[in-house]
Formats: C-alpha cells, structure tokens, sequence
C-alpha cells in the first residue's frame, strides 16, 4: 500500500504537460491567424488606396470631374460671399451680360481675414476672368465648372501665391519633384455660386 501513492503521482503529472503543450499550440495558431488578418486587412487597405489613385488619375487625365473636397465635419466651414458681379460677356453678336454671385470656401479662419484683404485685388481679377466668356461657355455646367477652377487659380494669383495646376490637363511636375496639392498652394479650396443668370 506504501508504493501505491507514489505510482498516482507520477501518473499525474504527464498530463500536466500536456495540457501545456495543447496550450502553446493553441496560442501559436491563434497568433498566427491574428498576423495573418492583419497582414490580410492592410493588404486590402492598400488595394483600395492604390485602385482610388488610379480612377483619379484617369479622371484627371481625361479631364473628368474634379475630386471632391475632403472636409473634417467637427470643423466649422469658412466662407467669404463676394459681392454681386454685373458683367458684360464676350458674346460678338449681341449684347449679353452676367450676374453672378459666389462665395469662396477657404481652408481656415485665418484665411478669411487675408482674402477680405485683397478683395479689390480678387474682385478685378474676376471681372477679367468673367468680361471674357461667352454665354455659350456659361451656360453649359462643365463651363461653369471650368469657370470655377479659373477663379480659384486667379484667387491665388490675387494673394501672390502660386495658381493651382489646371485640373483640365495633367499636371507635368519635373522629376524629383512631388506633386503638391492645391490646397497646400491656395487657400481657396473652392467657388461656390448662389447667383448665375445669364442675358
């Protein structure tokens, strides 16, 4: 009976290791399912990110629509509403004229103040832009479109900075050089009109 407690312990510990090893593999497997994931999750990001820079290429390229304007919604929108424009068109073969009335939106707060400052600026180089389109060129939204992007483009001429590139044709930056946006040039980030007749 002596020798029999001896026999009951060392029947109990194999099992102790065991239960050690399933542990280890089991928490081997789990780790490596949780790379796998991730490795799986940031290849898919990088997809998505790599196939939404090549469609906006394209569209940049064909002259398709501007990208849309990321906006942090926690921040409050700055605009600044130019007067109205009362303007004659280029039209040859009759006397037309617009009414236009737009805001800029603009990147910050503290850009308002310098837009506010250089309105006569701004203001002159909108009624150039505007005295030489036609109302053929107006009238049409992909015109109106075209004449946003010319006005921001001026805005920043008027604030001495350099224009945006055109968004009509591929930008052509020299090599070594990376592309910078238009929002890092210009702190018009977009025109928005609340008025546009044409007679």
């Amino acid at each position: 009976m002596a020798t029999a407690p001896p026999s009951d312990k060392t029947e109990a510990t194999p099992p102790a290791k065991k239960s050690r090893k399933k542990l280890f593999v089991i928490v081997g497997v789990a780790v490596v399912l949780l790379l796998g994931l991730a490795g799986g999750g940031t290849l898919f990001y990088m997809k998505k990110k790599a196939a939404a820079a090549a469609a906006e290429a394209e569209a940049e390229t064909e002259g398709g629509p501007a990208k849309a304007v990321k906006r942090d919604r926690k921040l409050k929108p700055t605009f600044v509403t130019l007067d109205l424009f009362t303007v004659n068109l280029a039209d040859r073969d009759a006397d037309r004229y617009a009414q236009i009335q737009m805001a800029f939106e603009l990147s910050d707060e503290k850009a308002a103040d310098m837009v506010k400052n250089f309105m006569p600026v701004i203001r002159n180089s909108v009624l150039m832009t505007l005295s030489h389109k036609t109302s053929a060129e107006l009238l049409e939204k992909d015109g109106k479109l075209k004449l946003s992007r010319e006005l921001r483009r001026e805005a920043a001429k008027a604030l001495g900075m350099e224009p945006p590139p055109e968004e009509d044709q591929p930008a052509s930056a020299p090599k070594g050089k990376a592309s910078v946006s238009p929002e890092d040039i210009s702190p018009v980030i977009g025109v928005h009109f609340s008025n546009f007749i044409i007679q």
